[in-house]
């Protein structure tokens, strides 16, 4: 099939995005288009206006600026999937990258539009939970942030309103302890959407005990899901197999696991208790073979 036809903007800042998405009801931001333009073509999707923020230059940016690691919505995933400042401060999302999607989509797929679609499966949403990170937003008359945890209400929904445009990310900074990350996924083929998928990132102290640790589940609920009983459980606590095992399981029982045509509530629940359990433990062994972050 074809898009049902429509009108195209392209705004020379976020300002004149704002302002034409509040004067059209069923105007859509489009920036990679890796999502929409199927979409489109199927026709589940009938924008009247496209507006065109790719190459707005005030989206496109990575900078680390104190405790934080800001990106630019428009930023593509392959300059983050590439960045030596991504590498170091972020490693979570370094070591989530490559499970984004394909290569080619990867080229044109922006971080913002992949947290904008919000999809349980998407990698780049997960990370952003699991590390407590916020979403920057403007619309014509004002700004704010979002904190990630609130920002995801369901399957592509999201808090943000009709009128306003999401125009950054912002990741926070582990600094202390030796800091070890670990992701896991299962799809049906390599850099498919993942049915469940696990983040973690610890920071252990100099007699390799939990100082902090971040989990984070997708794939398996409506929503990428913090895991704060996991983190607490472990806390304070030397690396143990049995001992992160039993917690993960635990951690998964009373969740209200998805199910759908590709896998059962028994599958993924069985699943994010082993991804829990593989990503701290590999974040550990991570920790325990590099040095600290550095600041």
């Amino acid at each position: 099939m074809k898009a049902a036809s429509f009108d195209y903007l392209r705004p020379a800042s976020v300002r004149e995005a704002c302002e034409a998405l509040s004067s059209h009801e069923d105007a859509r931001l489009i920036a990679g288009g890796q999502t929409l333009v199927p979409m489109m073509a199927m026709r589940l999707a009938r924008p009247s206006l496209l507006i065109d923020i790719a190459r707005i230059q005030e989206l496109q940016f990575i900078e680390f600026a104190g405790e934080t690691l800001k990106m630019g919505a428009c930023t593509r995933q392959v300059e983050a999937e590439r960045s030596d400042i991504v590498l170091k401060y972020l490693p979570l999302l370094a070591r989530a990258l490559p499970f984004v999607g394909h290569a080619p989509t990867r080229n044109r797929g922006t971080l913002g539009g992949s947290v904008a679609n919000a999809d349980p499966a998407a990698e780049i949403p997960l990370v952003l939970v699991t590390l407590g990170g916020f979403v920057r937003f403007q619309s014509a008359d004002h700004s704010g942030t979002i904190a990630a945890a609130e920002f995801f209400e369901g399957p592509m929904m999201t808090s943000l309103n009709q009128e306003s445009c999401l125009t950054g990310l912002d990741f926070p900074v582990w600094a202390e302890g030796r800091l070890g990350t670990g992701f896991c996924e299962v799809s049906a083929r390599q850099s498919d959407f993942a049915y469940v998928s696990a983040a973690a990132q610890v920071a252990l102290d100099p007699e390799g005990r939990i100082m902090r640790c971040a989990v984070g589940v997708g794939g398996a609920l409506p929503v990428p899901t913090f895991m704060a009983g996991v983190a607490a459980a472990l806390k304070g606590e030397m690396p143990s197999q049995q001992r992160i095992r039993g917690v993960a399981r635990a951690a998964v029982e009373d969740l209200e696991i998805m199910v759908d045509s590709h896998a059962s509530s028994d599958y993924r629940r069985r699943v994010a208790a082993l991804f829990i359990e593989q990503a701290i433990l590999q974040a550990c062994k991570d920790a325990q073979t590099v040095s600290g972050l550095a600041a």
